[in-house]
């Protein structure tokens, strides 16, 4: 077998067994330790029937929890399906349902939630909780794995489904993005070209994404401790690194300008900070210089990617950070050794250098496909190669800057929004004729969503309405954050509404309110 996504426990119970492997704010598990623990999960697994192939959930924070019930269903034979906490109950449900996962396990904080995740997932066979004590009417999941007796591994891997990654669609219903263990594992050994992991790598963005699943993976066939922070806040990633001598970690650029923007930042020592790897959105230089002089001791790594591609596909790496006035600073880098990038025509066919066209992707690191959905699949898979939909030129010397988006994806605080889904969510209020919505830049977040409105003749809606009737259906951070209210939108020969329009004459407008604000002030 070539690759399986396990094999590093095995490798590291032998060379390093009592070096440290997991760290929470609970317990600390050595190599040794963790292969344990991981072994009485997939013996847990195994107990409740797993098959191989069968996919087991997580609602949970950030946590050695997490770690063990990632390794413990490979380990077990299973598919990991890691759900996104910000989700609506239908959202889960609909994740849980879609691939028909049949064990679910639950952190104390989201219990509430459980009747009525069984009532619309009855796929699901059994619910475990972590931390909720007695009462809730579950089986404890530590308990029962600390009675559970350790099995050997599966060691399924190669083409093995080794996670089912939900990620959302531009029809309004999240794909099931299926990931084998040759796709993870081609994927981290191409990031692993340009730097191995350092000692200590904190875990701060929620493992349900797969950017930050791939920094988990990098860490741990870098040999390198995991340390977990439950979830983002930026006092608590400057305590962390200052009491565990940090050397790693991985920020969306949201999470480092909050990071460097903390009033006590000058009070935490970060010199142990050497790299900090980012990605979901570029960049802009003022964040770059203060971060720069934040963490003089840290290199900085860009990363680019997507779900669909596990997720790297082109890094640019630290030496490329210290020319200041490059060009290359814009870029998303170059392809890693494992990937091959093209810029491609409407006819798939590539561009000349320079030239703006879609992103395509091949290497061991694309998708197996999305569940249960051939068609989708079919349209982005196409003679080996991942369409990306995002548009971008490619330098002479293979640096690829992205320009656009074709899916309209707007990243907020590193998190992805389909405008279709948010449009879908606002079209069901019964006072909306139409909406669009589109990305606006945000200090804080990078881009926000914002909704441009066409009441229905006679009907009248305010914001908060609005924002109200749309919490009822999608997470909260995929609901607008601003609102215009129109007559017409501006549509295209083919009917299609010209976002890019939209998007002008919105920020024309934020930049008159400023003004105006500005000259009131004096």
């Amino acid at each position: 077998m070539a690759m399986y996504m396990t094999q590093a426990l095995h490798r590291l119970t032998q060379q390093r067994p009592d070096a440290p492997a997991a760290v929470d704010d609970v317990e600390t598990l050595s190599w040794c330790a963790l292969t344990e623990r991981t072994a009485k999960v997939a013996g847990l697994l195994r107990s409740l029937g797993l098959e191989p192939g069968d996919r087991v959930a997580m609602l949970s924070r950030n946590s050695v929890d997490f770690l063990a019930y990632i390794l413990g269903t490979w380990w077990a034979g299973g598919v990991i399906n890691p759900v996104n906490l910000r989700w609506s109950v239908a959202e889960i449900a609909f994740s849980l349902r879609h691939c028909e996962s049949r064990i679910l396990i639950v952190e104390a904080p989201f219990v509430s939630l459980i009747p009525a995740i069984r009532e619309q997932a009855p796929c699901l066979r059994h619910v475990l909780t972590i931390g909720a004590g007695e009462g809730v009417g579950e089986p404890d999941y530590r308990d029962a794995v600390a009675a559970a007796a350790p099995v050997e591994d599966a060691l399924r891997g190669d083409d093995d489904l080794a996670a089912i990654l939900y990620t959302g669609g531009t029809t309004g219903r999240p794909k099931g993005v299926m990931l084998s263990h040759g796709n993870l594992a081609g994927s981290m050994f191409g990031s692993m070209a340009f730097g191995r992991a350092h000692e200590r790598y904190l875990h701060t963005a929620p493992l349900f994404h797969i950017g930050a699943l791939s920094g988990l993976f990098l860490a741990l066939y870098s040999d390198a401790a995991s340390h977990f922070l439950p979830v983002f806040d930026a006092g608590a990633v400057l305590r962390a690194i200052d009491l565990h001598a940090i050397d790693e970690l991985f920020l969306v650029p949201a999470m480092l300008r909050m990071v460097v923007d903390h009033p006590d930042f000058a009070s935490y020592r970060t010199e142990s900070v050497r790299r900090i790897r980012y990605g979901a959105s570029p960049i802009d230089a003022g964040l770059m210089d203060r971060a720069l002089a934040a963490f003089p001791n840290a290199g900085f790594h860009q990363a680019y990617g997507m779900t669909e591609l596990s997720p790297v596909a082109a890094v640019l790496p630290e030496p490329d950070h210290f020319d200041r006035a490059s060009a290359r600073l814009r870029s998303a880098g170059k392809a890693t050794p494992t990937v091959e990038l093209r810029i491609v025509g409407v006819d798939g066919q590539e561009l000349p250098r320079g030239t703006v066209g879609e992103i395509a992707a091949r290497g061991p690191g694309v998708m197996l496909g999305y569940w249960d959905a051939p068609q989708a699949t079919a349209e982005v898979l196409r003679e080996g190669w991942m369409h990306t939909g995002d548009l971008g030129r490619m330098d002479a010397d293979g640096y690829v800057t992205v320009v656009d988006r074709l899916k309209d994806i707007i990243i907020t605080g590193g998190e992805n929004v389909y405008s279709a889904e948010v449009e879908t969510a606002l079209s069901t209020h019964p006072a909306v004729a139409q909406a669009a919505v589109i990305a606006l830049p945000d200090d804080k977040w990078g881009e926000r969503v914002h909704a441009v409105v066409i009441l229905r003749s006679g009907e009248a809606a305010t914001p908060e309405k609005l924002t109200a009737h749309c919490r009822a259906t999608i997470a909260g951070y995929k609901v607008p954050r601003s609102y215009d209210f129109v007559d017409a939108l501006p549509l295209s020969g083919a009917g299609k509404v010209l976002k890019n329009i939209l998007r002008d004459e919105a920020r024309v407008r934020q930049e008159a309110e400023a003004a105006a604000r500005a000259a009131v002030v004096e």
